[in-house]
């Protein structure tokens, strides 16, 4: 059960995963849930079929250009028409795959928040950061060059996931205590900058989220949901793992 204070949030990363039978499937059968904020984000060329889904829809990336010379990237303006809410920026496959740095990313959520979307800004670390013990020096870098060019307000406009890269899609998961502490290490770190906003702030656990593990990471108190990834694609733990958010 995640703090009473945030409402929880549960969000499904396809990736680059799904075909028009899977959205017509959780169109139809993934049905909201009143007590949890249900996000799915698929492949671009699929948003517009979510349109009448009980959920909110968004994409897994924007360019932070309004427009131009920029072949086979999307702007944020397209993705609002598409009917998205929301857009992930900073997942660590953007970051690591495709050279996006902190500043990129922290310029991309700048963007989306003028353009009235809500960003779930992505942090997290490799293993060898985990290893080296440098964790906290690693993911504030990531939140000050946000905070840098967007300035405090991005807090009360954003989602932020904290997603350790090593146990991203290798099936291993931070353990809940790993979890809570750097989750709480974040809302420490909003908090200098926004008391108020970070303590309403909904922070998401990224990194191997099942139908069997989720209640017990949202149960820690500064966990507020999920950023799910192979799990979002299979309705009946996706739809296990919201229920766990409430």
């Amino acid at each position: 059960m995640t703090n009473s204070k945030r409402r929880p949030f549960v969000a499904g990363n396809w990736k680059m995963n799904g075909s028009n039978e899977l959205v017509d499937s959780f169109s139809l059968k993934l049905a909201s849930n009143p007590a949890v904020d249900v996000v799915i984000c698929p492949p671009a060329v699929y948003l517009s079929k979510f349109s009448h889904a009980e959920f909110d829809i968004g994409a897994q990336n924007a360019s932070e250009f309004a427009s131009g010379a920029h072949t086979g990237e999307i702007s944020l303006g397209m993705i609002s028409e598409a009917g998205c809410k929301y857009v992930i920026l900073g997942h660590s496959e953007r970051r690591e795959g495709h050279a996006e740095s902190n500043e990129i990313v922290a310029r991309k959520v700048k963007a989306a928040i003028a353009a009235g979307l809500t960003p779930i800004i992505c942090v997290g670390e490799p293993l060898e950061v985990r290893e080296s013990g440098n964790v906290f020096a690693f993911v504030k870098a990531q939140l000050d060059a946000v905070a840098n060019e967007c300035g405090a307000d991005y807090i009360k406009n954003s989602v932020i996931a904290y997603e350790p890269i090593w146990a991203i899609g290798t099936g291993k998961t931070a353990s809940p205590e790993q979890a809570q502490e750097v989750h709480a290490f974040i809302r420490k770190e909003l908090a200098a900058l926004d008391t108020q906003a970070a303590a309403s702030v909904r922070l998401l656990y990224g990194g191997s989220v099942n139908a069997a593990n989720a209640k017990e990471l949202f149960a820690k108190p500064d966990i507020d949901g999920g950023l799910i990834g192979g799990a979002s694609l299979k309705i009946e733990d996706f739809t296990t793992i919201c229920q766990a958010a409430s």
